[in-house]
């Protein structure tokens, strides 16, 4: 059975740090781009960041660049987000998604910019 579970959201200030974390089963996680969205309420789901499956290459979106960072970890099949510098805006339920032959996603994680 696939899975992505989403950790490591929560509520912090403006200016702080948080590290998101997707643990995969069930697929061969090596084989897969992966990918951090986020949906911020009453929008649509935006692309965040991307790696490619041995972690090559990424890819940010130009509001996140120099402040998160996408990693992985294929021997423990887990995919990071490092985001520090939050902003309000920042605010949104965060997933993460694998790409190959197949498309997965995780459930989400909150994450709550706010003083």
């Amino acid at each position: 059975q696939v899975q992505l579970v989403e950790s490591g959201g929560g509520l912090v200030q403006p200016g702080g740090s948080l590290r998101l974390s997707c643990a995969a089963s069930g697929f061969t996680f090596s084989s897969y781009a992966m990918s951090w969205y986020r949906q911020a309420p009453g929008k649509g789901r935006e692309l965040v960041a991307t790696i490619t499956n041995i972690g090559s290459s990424t890819n940010y979106a130009d509001s996140v660049k120099g402040r998160f960072t996408i990693s992985r970890d294929n021997a423990k099949s887990t995919v990071y987000l490092q985001m520090s510098s939050l902003k309000p805006e920042d605010t949104a339920v965060y997933y993460c998604k694998a790409t190959a032959w197949y498309q997965y996603w995780g459930q989400g994680t909150q994450v709550t910019v706010s003083s």
